[in-house]
């Protein structure tokens, strides 16, 4: 017998830890539940990274767990949440350790991913499962959680909160005139494979400010790897065309950065899904992942697709037959991508009147 779902659910719980792109994208699927019930009261447990980014959230109250502190940090977890007891919980983490962690929490019914989208058996943790939704993009998986549970109005809001000491500092890293954002590194995982070249970028730069007079930012983390790719674009591109703030914003600086800029530019990696969730126009770099599924959604069309070059040369495949989601784990895939394609779209996107993404959920096919 099916657990039944709440009809009028007084407590959501949303168990989603990481990662920054993949909470943004999550985050019309709150807005769509608030809609269809503004009293309920909506507990969302997420990673220490992903609340600095989504902090001060509307109408959400948020409970940190940081992988790093490992099971005495579960433990932790419970024992603040034990007198908790959620009228559904949305698992919506693909991995095993979230689902040990939805194990000691208390719950009338958990709704996970159908066996095809499940990952690390998380079907089996789970009351509920999601319809089948074949070849969906990451957002709409999310969204179909807000389906399952009655949800019809699925509009796409985000309303992300940025105070006014992230736009301080982001005027403080950005200077005067107009720019873009370029994120050059994807997080920095072992094979992770997602990052485009110095030069490509550096060729990029010095379009975008000898023809468009727009300096460049650089962002990203702190990494040794994400400080030498900014250090090698400096020495490459002119240098009043780029400003480097690799390892020197906060994640709601960068927020402001984005909000303010013309375009955003980085491969598959939270700040292309950011600037998707500030309307900020946005051209995605993809290669090793596929857009279809992972591509800023409302500026799918706009995104650098090498994608299919690289299944076809690096894994000898039709991209058609592939199971939906696999990553080809190439170094040299994104060198597929080629500067005047990226130029190309860029000015393309620059030449439109901002904002122009498309918002309306689309079906996937």
């Amino acid at each position: 017998m099916k657990h039944p779902l709440p009809a009028q659910p007084a407590h959501i719980g949303i168990l989603r830890l990481s990662a920054l792109g993949d909470v943004c994208n999550l985050v019309p699927t709150v807005r769509a539940l608030q809609r269809q019930w503004p009293n309920a009261r909506i507990t969302w447990i997420i990673g220490k990274a992903e609340h600095s980014l989504l902090a001060g959230l509307s109408g959400v109250e948020f409970v940190v767990y940081d992988k790093a502190t490992g099971l005495a940090g579960m433990r932790e977890l419970w024992r603040q949440l034990a007198p908790t007891r959620f009228d559904v919980l949305l698992h919506m983490q693909q991995a095993l350790r979230a689902s040990v962690l939805l194990m000691g929490l208390n719950s009338a019914v958990r709704v996970g991913y159908d066996k095809a989208r499940a990952k690390d058996w998380q079907h089996w943790f789970t009351h509920r499962q999601l319809a089948v939704h074949a070849r969906a993009h990451v957002l709409e998986s999310f969204m179909d959680f807000a389906r399952l549970l009655g949800v019809a109005d699925t509009r796409l809001e985000w309303d992300l909160p940025i105070p006014a000491t992230a736009r301080a500092e982001a005027r403080r890293l950005s200077g005067e005139g107009g720019y873009l954002v370029i994120s050059p590194c994807a997080n920095p995982r072992l094979r992770n494979f997602r990052n485009w070249s110095a030069q490509g970028y550096a060729t990029l730069i010095e379009h975008v400010w000898t023809q468009h007079g727009l300096k460049s930012v650089l962002t990203g983390g702190g990494s040794a790897q994400e400080r030498e790719m900014g250090e090698r674009i400096r020495q490459l591109a002119a240098a009043e065309s780029v400003i480097d703030a690799i390892g020197a914003s906060s994640l709601k600086g960068l927020l402001a950065l984005i909000d303010q800029a013309r375009l955003a530019i980085a491969p598959d990696s939270g700040p292309v899904h950011m600037a998707n969730a500030l309307g900020t126009p946005t051209v995605g770099l993809y290669a090793t992942t596929n857009p279809d599924r992972a591509a800023p959604y409302g500026w799918r069309d706009y995104v650098v697709d090498r994608y299919p070059d690289a299944v076809r040369r690096y894994l000898h495949k039709d991209p058609e037959t592939l199971p939906w989601g696999q990553r080809v784990r190439h170094p040299d895939a994104m060198a597929l991508i080629r500067a005047e394609d990226v130029i190309a779209r860029v000015d393309q996107v620059l030449a439109l009147p901002r904002p122009n993404p498309t918002l309306e959920p689309r079906d996937e096919v």
